[in-house]
């Protein structure tokens, strides 16, 4: 059954450091028009040695809980959708609430006198990360009306690219996003359904490694497994195929078609890939929004980027019906409808 909650704040950042194709050139064999031709992307932002993207998460997060007027000491769930950790543990939703100040109101030297607590964890769909995200903040508000969830997507996958391998480190970026979600607030959008699914079968077609199926000792190399594996060709057909069935199968649910759509915002990985989603959806190309020229693919933090570069230039706007769409490593895959 659909439940109404509402998106009242947003907020992204993204790294200063801008590495265009032309930069790639210089370190590995490709081009500009190899890469734009293939994929859509012509920069990507990219974190310096001595940044983390906690750093930007935080940043993102201020700025979406500024815009819903609320003070930190109301929220009450911190998720963060990540697929590239600072650390396995400390979790990153740990490590943002320590940078924002919300353990002053949920900390253990509080607990004896306080009615509040604060929920922390991360959690891994990858670059479905975001969508699945509003399904969990969903479910939270489901079992508490008062809820407040800081959704916070936070990624730098450029610390696990290999750039020896041309057709996958040129692909990603890094950057960081947060939406404020409640019930009763003042809302910039209504968060219709969400339609989610995943397919272990193919956890082999996107991998990142480091994790410990293997064992480790000290002064170990890193081994080539360590950086993100991707078999492009099947990941085109299996991210085509999982985002037009869930698009489909979520516009049917609530009783709408293709035609109601006012805004298509997919997820942001490679221009083809969009360009194949929107025409077998019969979408209009003008209302298939694309950002990732400027940022490549966020994997999680895609959507929300875009989401706000569409709000900035007058597209996304509250009582529209916009449809979100992503497909991740997993592997994963998810819609939503806001309006």
């Amino acid at each position: 059954m659909s439940m109404f909650c509402q998106i009242t704040g947003l907020g992204v950042s993204v790294p200063e450091n801008t590495v265009s194709n032309f930069d790639l050139e210089k370190i590995m064999d490709t081009s500009d028009e190899w890469i734009s031709t293939r994929t859509g992307i012509k920069n990507r932002r990219i974190l310096r040695d001595d940044e983390n993207i906690s750093e930007y998460a935080c940043v993102a997060a201020r700025k979406a809980i500024e815009e819903a007027q609320i003070p930190l000491s109301k929220i009450t769930h911190l998720l963060v959708a990540t697929c590239s950790p600072e650390t396995l543990s400390p979790s990153v939703s740990c490590i943002i609430a320590q940078k924002l100040g919300l353990s002053e109101y949920s900390g253990l030297q509080l607990i004896s006198n306080s009615n509040s607590s604060l929920v922390c964890f991360d959690f891994n769909a990858a670059c479905s990360g975001f969508v699945y995200g509003l399904e969990l903040a969903r479910a939270f508000l489901a079992l508490d009306d008062n809820a407040v969830v800081l959704l916070v997507t936070a990624e730098s996958l450029s610390r696990r690219m290999n750039f020896q391998d041309r057709t996958t480190s040129v692909l990603f970026g890094d950057g960081a996003g947060a939406v404020v979600i409640q019930k009763n607030g003042e809302a910039l959008f209504d968060i219709i359904d969400v339609s989610l699914g995943a397919d272990g079968d193919y956890k082999d077609l996107i991998r990142i490694g480091g994790g410990t199926d293997k064992k480790v000792r000290v002064g170990d190399r890193i081994s080539e497994d360590f950086f993100l594996t991707m078999q492009g060709k099947e990941v085109f057909k299996c991210a085509v195929r999982g985002m037009v069935q869930e698009s489909l199968k979520l516009l049917e649910k609530n009783n709408l078609s293709v035609q109601d759509v006012d805004l298509f915002l997919a997820h942001q990985a490679n221009l083809r890939i969009i360009e194949a989603v929107g025409e077998r959806l019969a979408i209009p190309k003008e209302k298939v929004f694309t950002n990732l020229e400027k940022y490549g693919n966020t994997s999680a933090s895609s959507i929300v980027l875009a989401m706000a570069e569409a709000r900035e230039q007058g597209l996304l706007k509250k009582g529209q019906k916009t449809l979100l769409t992503a497909f991740g490593a997993g592997l994963t895959w998810g819609s939503a409808l806001i309006s």
